[in-house]
């Protein structure tokens, strides 16, 4: 064999391995492809989740990486469709339950004033007790559209420097008359110069039903007491009472909507005062928190970042 038949032997022998590595490379991509097809098409029929593997690097690592990408992003978003899909579900179930038994208390007020005609003093009882319900549904109906606005982001808050005296001696005398006929007092205390950037309606809303909250909670004879403090960085609120206090099991859930306490003697509360000012709070980058004692009384606790203009 000369040389000029070993080069070319060599040639060919060096071309037929290339080729036969490269065959095997197109191979085990073409697997690689099948395979993630495979996982897709799992995925999309929800038998199984996870990503793709790919050891490899270059064009096939970023295509597997960026489908991992948006098997991810799918994940999160039905993660997030499934949540909101139980949380409405809760809600209606809600809704439903605290509007039966108004509704049926209604019915039944209905029915009496209907047998008792001529009774003009039935006929006034039972017309305040059907008052009184119907103010049961209307502050239900009222708060619950407060909630899903907030949820939704539908708020927009218009925020402006507030003097926080004047903004809670206003709270102040919305219960006064309430406190007066109970023989309760509610006093504040505070830097008369202290403002807050924020939206004046819906913080009237949250303080209030923070106040209206230690109103029920309380008897004849105790104090409620507002307080408010500033710092550089810090506007912190307080509504403290002297009232029966929370019981240690209801702490960590009296932020939740329509939560009842088993220890609570409050027959009247629809249990959206507390989480209604907690998102108002938070919709303004604030936090609340509370501390309580049985039979020593009870404070909410707000804080407000300044916000650095």
């Amino acid at each position: 064999m000369n040389l000029l038949t070993l080069l070319l032997f060599c040639a060919l022998c060096g071309t037929g391995t290339a080729l036969g590595m490269a065959v095997r490379r197109l191979r085990l991509q073409e697997q690689s492809m099948e395979n993630a097809a495979a996982r897709i098409r799992e995925y999309l029929l929800d038998r199984r989740k996870g990503g793709i593997e790919c050891n490899e690097e270059g064009a096939m690592y970023h295509l597997f990486h960026e489908v991992n990408s948006l098997v991810t992003i799918a994940d999160a978003h039905a993660d997030s469709e499934r949540q909101a899909k139980e949380f409405l579900r809760d809600t209606i179930s809600d809704i439903s339950h605290q509007l039966k038994t108004p509704i049926a208390a209604l019915n039944i007020y209905n029915g009496i004033l209907q047998q008792e005609a001529a009774d003009t003093a039935t006929v006034q009882e039972f017309t305040a007790l059907s008052e009184q319900e119907l103010d049961r549904i209307e502050s239900l109906v009222q708060n619950l559209l407060k909630m899903a606005r907030l949820d939704a982001g539908a708020i927009t808050l218009e925020q402006s420097p507030e003097n926080l005296s004047e903004l809670l001696e206003h709270i102040r005398e919305q219960y006064s008359f309430r406190a007066e006929q109970e023989g309760k007092e509610i006093n504040l205390e505070g830097d008369e110069q202290a403002s807050l950037l924020c939206d004046r309606t819906w913080l009237t809303e949250a303080i209030g039903n923070l106040v209206k909250n230690a109103l029920d909670h309380t008897e004849q004879g105790d104090r409620i007491l507002v307080r408010w403090q500033q710092s550089p960085c810090l506007t912190q609120i307080t509504v403290e009472d002297t009232g029966s206090g929370i019981h240690p099991e209801d702490l960590y859930h009296i932020f939740k909507r329509f939560y009842r306490s088993r220890f609570s003697k409050d027959t009247q509360g629809i249990g959206l005062g507390l989480p209604l000012a907690k998102s108002i709070i938070e919709a303004h980058r604030g936090s609340i928190e509370v501390h309580s004692e049985i039979m020593a009384g009870t404070t909410f606790i707000i804080n407000f970042p300044i916000q650095m203009g």
